[in-house]
């Protein structure tokens, strides 16, 4: 049977990046649990029990020379993975077959390898989010004093800037950076804990010597690039660890589903759009399209990201006392795929944001045909300054704004309220025009936007030394 008869999955084939791919493939799984088999060695030795440099060498020497073929045929016998893969080792360096995997459990291999699987993960989904915040960043920075049309409720509101819209879309991304640092700078190993979690093999290996035990631990989660280990555990690591990367990572969704929602309603405004390519095709039928299709398809898999959270929690509230392995298939699915889809949106989203397509010209009309109504406050005021009475000018205004209001909704027409008020002869001692420059309007939003980039995102991005400028090519 060909492959293109056999269902491939699009995270891998269509979406995520192959540098995210490759972190969750079976060759670097397997070749992590050899690692694993390798540093327990190392540490056993060292810690007095018997064990040869020649087998050690004998390890690593075929470490990455994995037959994926015989560890099936293994586990077809065996019907255990953890097993099949240490006779599958075994083969390839008998000298060392009596002390791999010695005093361990099956947990030893793949949680500790799921874990330096997800902090390499996390490592690279902060990259990526990092990235995504230093180009909108620039695009803020260019457009801080844009005046575009503000809406609450999808309603015409205060105006804001281009530029300070983005940096809602940024701050949230920041956020995100925050919860994942965190989540890295708690990450820990399991390291050798035992069955049960009790160490009791370890203790009996070592001849009751709990300051060796306590040792190994330690020894094994430094070698494994960790500060530490989890103070408890079962057999297994708590499964509310991975129930609060999800989280994390489900957080990054939202935020990207909410910055592409944001472009796909720009675009409809035709005031912001993605890229769109010479030969691109906006629509089978439709020759004219030009579908936010980027936009999204970030809302597709942040979406479907989102969603997994409930996994995890699922499979935190349902371990049976030290462990159960119902967890263990669906683990399989759900880690790797909540990671490759947040990486295929943030692939996208630097790719869509080092892009943008910005129409300033819409964008004043848009925001000119709704100014007027959010301008006569300012009227009424200087109306006042120029002599006149509050209460008869509010009168009037209103009168003048429900008529212009009905004609633009009823007839078609364009927004004539400047017209009617400058013929108005109560308002003839105002400078309209004045009045009008939408600047006026945006507060303090081109100024937020310097703050914002200074004092918030310039220290994140030199703390890890993340590039101002970035080449978008590198992350397609």
């Amino acid at each position: 049977m060909s492959n293109d008869q056999l269902y491939e999955n699009p995270l891998i084939t269509r979406y995520a990046s192959k540098e995210m791919a490759r972190l969750w493939s079976s060759h670097r799984r397997i070749s992590l649990w050899r690692q694993l088999w390798i540093w327990l060695a190392e540490s056993e030795k060292e810690l007095g029990l018997s064990i040869t440099e020649s087998q050690i060498a004998q390890m690593k020497a075929t470490q990455h020379d994995i037959d994926f073929k015989a560890a099936a045929a293994y586990e077809k016998e065996l019907r255990h993975d953890v097993m099949a893969h240490v006779h599958a080792y075994a083969d390839k360096c008998p000298e060392a077959k009596p002390i791999i995997h010695l005093g361990a459990t099956s947990c030893y291999v793949t949680d500790n390898g799921d874990l330096m699987m997800i902090r390499d993960a996390l490592q690279l989904t902060l990259q990526r989010l990092l990235q995504c915040i230093a180009t909108l960043s620039q695009f803020a920075q260019t457009h801080r004093a844009l005046p575009c049309l503000a809406y609450t409720h999808f309603q015409p509101a205060q105006p804001t800037t281009v530029g300070k819209r983005a940096c809602l879309w940024i701050y949230d991304l920041v956020l995100d950076a925050e919860e994942i640092i965190h989540r890295l700078d708690s990450l820990k190993a399991r390291s050798a804990k035992g069955t049960t979690g009790t160490q009791a093999s370890f203790l009996q290996l070592f001849d009751g010597d709990h300051v060796k035990v306590r040792k190994l631990e330690s020894m094994i989660a430094q070698k494994m690039g960790f500060d530490s280990s989890y103070a408890v555990s079962g057999q297994t690591y708590s499964r509310k660890v991975d129930s609060q990367i999800l989280e994390s990572l489900a957080g990054v969704g939202q935020s990207l589903h909410k910055i592409a929602t944001d472009l796909r309603l720009l675009a409809n405004r035709k005031e912001i759009e993605e890229p769109f390519e010479d030969k691109q095709i906006g629509s089978s039928a439709m020759a004219y399209k030009r579908n936010p299709m980027r936009s999204e398809r970030i809302c597709s898999l942040a979406r479907y990201a989102m969603s997994l959270p409930a996994n995890t929690a699922m499979t935190a509230a349902t371990q049976w006392f030290e462990r159960t392995l119902d967890d263990s298939a669906n683990r399989r699915l759900v880690i790797p795929q909540a990671f490759l889809a947040i990486d295929a949106c943030l692939v996208l989203l630097q790719n869509v944001g080092s892009g943008l397509v910005v129409y300033p010209k819409t964008i004043a009309r848009n925001l000119n045909e709704e100014l007027p109504f959010m301008a006569t406050e300012s009227i009424m005021m200087a109306g006042v300054a120029a002599g006149g009475d509050r209460q008869e000018l509010h009168e009037l205004i209103r009168q003048h704004s429900q008529a212009a209001a009905l004609q633009v909704k009823q007839e078609g027409a364009s927004n004539d309220l400047m017209q009617r008020l400058a013929a108005d002869p109560a308002f003839a001692k105002i400078s309209l025009s004045e009045v009008l420059d939408p600047l006026a309007y945006v507060g303090r939003a081109p100024e937020q936007v310097d703050d914002f980039v200074s004092e918030v995102v310039a220290p994140l991005l030199k703390k890890y030394r993340v590039q101002t400028e970035m080449d978008a090519q590198v992350f397609v």
